[in-house]
């Protein structure tokens, strides 16, 4: 769809990722403003709805952030103490993080040193290796690539799902019989939760949001995001409280708190940001997959140590990152040299992300560990910039930007030896 244009910052850095923000945006969030509802408003079920919409489950539960779509997801899989879940080693800490706030242990899958996916193979080698029950697989759509659960169909059998699709608004999976399957439409069960920070494919400022075709699952996921309420009367469970002696009728005050939750409510602000965004989602996933397919031409030639990360067998990711692969080693300088050369020349880049099995706290936890293709990924990885708002010229300048900075630094590396 034809867009007006968009907001921009006043200098020409480029960032990794940022928001893109239209004249539109802003006047869905004045207009919430000059309302009544400033949160657990109507803007919350038109943002649920449009996300439904777009990515063909039954249910969506709107909430605070990525990272509370994650705890949400394994209160209401009852996860807990004495239970074990299969995260992949390369993600964001949340991911993780989240299988410790409920008290369960986490068990790292390795991943594909190419796309920093798990794999049938590494989740099979993961669940051999551990000595007591694996629960849950939380699958990690990583850079908009997406694991494609047919695959991982024999390792799901008797196992919760929650997918982390922070990363892949938009992208969609082949299924065994070549069918395109929308992430988040959650064919296997379970249930998956996204992200709307500002570097995502749209943008709330703050959001998460899971989908489900579960009723009971997207009824639990709602009372968690508000401190565990009920106000069904059908059910409550202190009758003499519930309800007026004189007439029957529930009393006007009156509500449960049945389980602990939180408040992970989502804002009428936040969410009519994401309603105007959402709106614009098939751009935004054209755009970035045209200026992903630039990357690539402009790197075809780039040498045999630089390459754009291939996509995954039978993945069509809408392209969070835009993810080189590059042999430092090879090449004779650092990354963190590559990254410094690059901001000196307007460029941003990031590394997504550590492997999160290194970090102190899982290590103690845990113990070392080794994850040969976490190590490989993590290694050759640099994340270039891409939003929607850039241009193919500006591809070009980070293409000759990098070329620039490889062939110098690679040239004082070796006339220093």
């Amino acid at each position: 769809m034809d867009q007006p244009t968009p907001l921009t910052p006043v200098d020409d850095f480029l960032p990794y990722g940022r928001q893109v923000i239209y004249d539109d945006d802003i006047a869905a969030v004045t207009a919430v403003l000059r309302g009544d509802w400033l949160t657990t408003g109507p803007a919350i079920e038109r943002f649920e709805d449009a996300f439904r919409h777009a990515t063909g489950a039954a249910y969506a539960i709107a909430c605070a952030n990525g990272t509370a779509a994650l705890h949400l997801a394994a209160l209401a899989h009852g996860l807990g103490p004495g239970d074990q879940v299969l995260v992949p080693a390369v993600t964001f800490l949340a991911t993780a993080n989240a299988v410790r706030y409920v008290g369960a242990d986490v068990v790292f899958a390795d991943v594909d040193p190419q796309t920093g996916l798990m794999t049938a193979a590494s989740v099979a080698a993961a669940i051999a290796a551990t000595d007591r029950p694996v629960k849950a697989i939380m699958p990690v759509h990583l850079t908009g690539h997406t694991v494609g659960l047919s695959t991982l169909a024999e390792a799901l059998q008797g196992r919760l799902l929650i997918e982390d699709a922070c990363h892949a608004l938009g992208s969609e999976y082949a299924d065994g019989d070549g069918t395109m399957v929308p992430v988040g439409s959650c064919p296997y069960g379970g249930v998956t939760m996204f992200s709307s920070h500002p570097v995502k494919t749209i943008a709330t400022g703050e959001g998460g949001m899971l989908t489900t075709n579960d009723g009971a699952l997207a009824q639990r996921l709602r009372q968690l995001r508000n401190h565990g309420i009920v106000r069904d009367a059908a059910h409550f469970r202190n009758q003499a409280l519930a309800f007026d002696s004189d007439s029957g009728a529930v009393n006007p005050w009156y509500y449960e708190m049945h389980s602990l939750g939180f408040n992970y409510r989502q804002s009428d602000i936040h969410a009519a940001l994401g309603v105007s965004q959402m709106a614009k989602l098939p751009s935004f996933i054209a755009r970035r997959r045209a200026l992903h397919a630039h990357y690539c031409a402009c790197l075809a030639d780039a040498g045999p140590h630089i390459q754009i990360q291939p996509t995954a067998p039978a993945s069509h990711p809408a392209w969070h990152l835009a993810v080189a692969l590059i042999d430092f080693a090879a090449l004779g300088i650092s990354r963190a040299t590559v990254m410094t050369a690059l901001r000196e020349r307007g460029i941003g880049s990031q590394v997504h992300y550590q492997p999160v099995p290194w970090q102190p706290y899982y290590q103690q936890r845990y113990g070392p560990a080794d994850f040969p293709g976490a190590s490989a990924y993590f290694g050759q990885i640099l994340s270039l910039p891409l939003y929607p708002s850039m241009t193919e010229a500006d591809v070009d300048r980070v293409d000759r930007s990098a070329a620039l900075v490889m062939a110098t630094s690679r040239l004082a590396a070796l006339t220093s030896k």
